[in-house]
């Protein structure tokens, strides 16, 4: 039991786990905002406003330095490991997205060898075929979101 206290007393951890908590919510009130719909999927899901990934490591990267210092090896991994995460969400998960979305267009136009009736809309997946996850990453607005928010709260968390 004294180790899970302990956890909650680790300010690195809980700066991480706050931002990317906050941002979770914040992406799902977003969400909600916009389409007047909860989406219960976007208080744990991928891309979105603000990036949680960019948050928390920006929040673990901040804490460090706070704790540890710019100079030491603990804050120099934890900020490369921001940088590759950050960028992985702008390129390779962002360029995921939107094949998703390409696919999943593809798959509703009818086959090129039938006609379909002008003005019908396409046919809808049937339950076999499942919609491929459109919301992977991030813009680089996003990123840059998540980032400031994940530095305010390591600033903001007591240490």
């Amino acid at each position: 039991m004294n180790t899970i206290s302990e956890a909650f007393h680790n300010y690195v951890l809980m700066s991480a786990v706050v931002a990317w908590l906050i941002a979770q919510v914040m992406k799902t009130a977003i969400t909600f905002l916009k389409s007047k719909r909860f989406e219960p999927e976007r208080l744990v899901g991928a891309g979105g406003m603000p990036s949680a990934h960019s948050a928390t490591v920006c929040a673990l990267t901040i804490a460090i330095s706070r704790v540890e210092g710019v100079s030491s090896p603990l804050f120099a991994i934890a900020f490369l490991f921001a940088i590759v995460v950050m960028y992985d969400a702008m390129g390779v998960r962002r360029a995921a997205g939107e094949h998703a979305k390409a696919i999943n267009e593809m798959r509703r136009m009818p086959p090129f060898s039938q006609e379909e009736p002008e003005g019908e809309p396409p046919e809808p997946f049937d339950d076999e075929e499942k919609e491929l996850k459109e919301y992977l990453g991030h813009t680089p607005l996003e990123v840059l979101a998540g980032a400031l928010l994940g530095i305010l709260v390591a600033m903001i968390v007591p240490q």
